[in-house]
């Protein structure tokens, strides 16, 4: 929980847990707003929750919901009335704080400083720069409730950029970093609002007791390439007819290339009772930060007798492998042990295949005969009772009929259903499923031509890897600066991922491949068919740093991008697909 102070009465903070609450009263604190609207993320408490939670440790707790990227002026004067009846200290909070903060600093417009609220606002963290012309105008009006600026566009920093990056995950920074690496001196933005940045192939290794937790997160100011700038928020949505993206508190950032790379969303709602009983009652999950050191628990504890329950959903999910990789790495640690054969393992898989790639499935399946695992295709979690210990399934026959399973369990690992962000999903970028929408081999917006997706979030038909991000990034900067000099995008994506399929500690095999399930083997010495202690040297002691010391600095070591030539006759016809001031802003000629 990172609480930071505006005034002795009003501190804001991210989103926070019911857990929270209890540190919150015991700092003194008497008061909480949540200005975060129900549902708005994964992982997100409840009001009604936060409520309750907040009532029984003597807390005020009042819920005054605001859309990220639209405070208006009743939001302003609805959070200046309950400030005025709440008794202090009060911690306000949305998702990261910043709409709790732009509250604060138009309430209070129409009698401090813009000067004053913009430099407090700075010292907690928050840069509310683009809010200047509408604190000036309450300050001009002074009036308790800001005027508002009616149809006027304005831009964050008084500047358009030359590439405005969405999202401080691999992809976002991984081509920020190229970008700068062949054209310094770029005019970059990378919008994102969190202050850690994840290593999350390492999650799987901390949940076998391979990793610490602290050797997958370093500081986000650390990996920021050197030469954006960084802004420190989350995105509301897009408008691409105005090239412009909506910030969560209502501004807008203006670009001439836009890249969105914001990952995905863990969908952990999408099983009944799954998000009440996670990290409790025997149910873990790798793909959470938090969760992974309790995985290694889980597997630790089981012994002499039990059944573990690992699940996968429908795709598509990032790190396709990583389900049945958790389960791998526990059965060895059982077998070392001599518990597992009192231990009934099930691996249960929405999907009709173990693995996508049909190569790598007979190394995978004579470790599948190895642990004695119990394999089930078609069956998809649906629903979990955690104090029970109790799970279901829905499982679809062959012919289509579709049945209800229960399954009880001594630990579950889930692997949650997954899609694009809501802010994606709900924009003029996504297709019919949700995701930003790119041709699958220069990866640039279909009907956006100087708007190019990559990472977990685009709907290119790639696994979803950090592997394949690695490839992406080179050819996603290469083809920006393309159309930053009015030329046709001529680098060429692949549909690489790799997948090192972690079958026991010590062992791995390093699945490599690309559209179609093509195989692409970076080192042809290494076959990633047969898992080997090689693979394991190169995921375990390379990758990490090839990760952070290479793929976020710019270094395309083995990853430059396929160009492809000028056809004769061609140039001018490719280059309807840049960028051009003539048409509309962020409109494709195609």
């Amino acid at each position: 929980m990172q609480i930071r102070k505006l005034t002795p009465f009003l501190h804001v903070s991210p989103q926070i847990s019911e857990a929270d609450l209890g540190v919150l009263a015991a700092q003194g604190f008497k008061s909480v707003v949540n200005n975060r609207p129900d549902g708005e993320g994964e992982g997100q408490p409840t009001s009604e929750a936060l409520a309750a939670a907040a009532a029984r440790l003597g807390l005020a707790y009042r819920h005054l919901p605001v859309i990220s990227g639209r405070v208006t002026d009743e939001d302003v004067a609805a959070f200046a009335k309950e400030l005025s009846e709440l008794k202090g200290p009060v911690l306000a909070f949305c998702r990261t704080g910043t709409r709790s903060t732009t509250l604060w600093a138009l309430s209070e417009a129409w009698h401090l400083d813009p000067d004053a609220i913009l430099r407090t606002a700075a010292e907690a963290g928050y840069d509310l720069a683009a809010l200047r012309p509408r604190l000036e105008a309450s300050s001009r009006a002074a009036e308790p409730v800001s005027a508002r600026v009616g149809g006027e566009v304005r831009e964050r920093y008084g500047v358009v950029f030359d590439v405005v990056v969405v999202g401080g995950g691999a992809g976002g920074l991984a081509t920020a970093a190229s970008l700068l690496k062949r054209r310094p001196g770029l005019g970059i933005a990378v919008i994102e609002p969190r202050e850690a940045h994840y290593y999350q192939p390492g999650w799987t290794l901390v949940g076998g007791g391979v990793f610490r937790r602290a050797d997958t997160e370093r500081p986000m100011a650390q990996v920021m390439p050197k030469g954006v700038k960084w802004v420190k928020t989350a995105v509301a949505g897009f408008e691409p007819e105005h090239n412009q993206v909506v910030l969560e508190d209502g501004e807008r950032l203006g670009y001439r290339c836009l890249v969105v790379s914001p990952g995905i969303e863990l969908n952990w709602a999408g099983v009944e009772g799954l998000r009440e009983t996670l990290g409790k009652n025997g149910v873990t999950s790798n793909y959470l930060f938090e969760m992974a050191p309790y995985t290694w628990e889980l597997v630790q504890s089981l012994r002499g007798g039990g059944r573990a329950l690992f699940t996968q959903p429908p795709m598509p999910i990032k790190c396709a492998g990583a389900p049945q990789k958790a389960m791998y790495l526990a059965c060895d640690h059982w077998l070392r042990r001599g518990v597992l054969p009192g231990i009934e393992v099930e691996f249960l898989t929405a999907g009709a295949v173990l693995f996508g790639v049909k190569d790598y499935v007979p190394a995978l399946m004579a470790y599948v005969e190895k642990y004695g695992t119990k394999l089930a295709f078609t069956t998809n979690l649906k629903a979990v009772d955690g104090p029970a210990r109790k799970a279901w399934f829905e499982v679809k026959g062959a012919d289509g009929a579709v049945s209800i399973v229960e399954r009880s369990f001594d630990m579950l690992h889930v692997c949650p259903p997954q899609r694009a962000p809501r802010f994606v999903r709900e924009s003029p970028l996504a297709d019919a499923a949700g995701w930003v929408e790119v041709g699958p081999e220069t990866l640039q917006h279909v009907r956006f031509g100087n708007i190019f997706g990559l990472g977990d979030a685009c709907s290119a038909p790639n696994a979803k890897t950090a592997a394949a991000v690695r490839k992406q990034a080179p050819v996603v900067a290469t083809n920006v600066l393309a159309i930053l000099d009015g030329e046709a995008p001529r680098a060429i994506y692949d549909g690489y991922g790799s997948c090192p399929l972690t079958v026991e500690r010590g062992k791995i095999g390093l699945a490599e491949f690309g559209y179609g399930g093509k195989l692409l083997p970076t080192f042809p010495f290494l076959d990633g068919t047969r898992p080997s202690r090689l693979a394991w040297l190169l995921k375990e002691k390379l990758l990490p740093t090839i990760y952070f010391e290479l793929m976020l600095k710019g270094h395309e070591w083995l990853a430059g991008p396929q160009l492809l030539p000028h056809a004769p006759g061609t140039h001018e016809a490719q280059a309807a697909c840049a960028f051009d001031p003539s048409r509309p802003p962020g409109v494709s000629a195609r």
